[in-house]
């Protein structure tokens, strides 16, 4: 499998209290651990497990994943921006790694 990589939509500016659209996708082949190899031996469970998002380290939006889910898990969810500051996206694997991105907002 590759490495895992975020990516990540957020409004470079706004307003303050301005509701905001997030999107985020992270390529991840979200293996459920019932399919079979070409071997036939079963193939191990690797899944993005858990996913947060925090503005300016107040969490803003989290959520728990299930073997369920497909490849490449999307987010598309709403926040509300009292102020600037940065927005960071953090995925965990079942494996233990965690991937993060941050992006800024400016609110005007």
């Amino acid at each position: 499998m590759a490495t895992p990589k975020p990516r990540v939509k957020v409004p470079k500016k706004a307003s303050a209290g301005e509701i905001i659209t997030i999107k985020t996708l992270i390529s991840h082949d979200m293996e459920s651990g019932q399919r079979k190899g070409k071997d036939g031996n079963v193939i191990p469970r690797q899944i993005i497990n858990k996913f947060t998002c925090e503005f300016n380290g107040m969490k803003v939006f989290e959520c728990d994943l299930d073997p369920a889910v497909a490849a490449n898990p999307y987010f598309e969810f709403n926040a509300k921006v009292p102020e600037s500051g940065t927005f960071k996206f953090t995925w965990v694997d079942d494996d233990g790694s965690i991937y993060t991105d941050e992006q800024k907002i400016a609110v005007n």
